[in-house]
């Protein structure tokens, strides 16, 4: 596996070992996991952002379906 080092600021260290220790993992694993995370959030966003934009996606109006959500049967 390759390895990628990264300067962090001291504060952030130690925020990290203690979650670290916590949560009984290795700081690499810590960090591997909030990137894996990050990256997946970032990919939902662009989804998101990307059917915003779609303009063969019609929006709705929050009005016409709340009405319609409280008043079915």
């Amino acid at each position: 596996m390759p390895q990628v080092s990264a300067r962090l600021p001291k504060e952030l260290i130690h925020q990290m070992d203690k979650a670290a220790r916590r949560l009984q993992r290795t700081r690499a694993d810590l960090i591997r996991q909030a990137i894996e995370y990050y990256l997946e959030d970032l990919e939902d966003l662009r989804l998101g952002l990307d059917r915003l934009q779609d303009p063969a996606d019609p929006l709705l109006d929050w009005e016409d379906v709340k009405g319609e959500l409280l008043h079915q049967d």
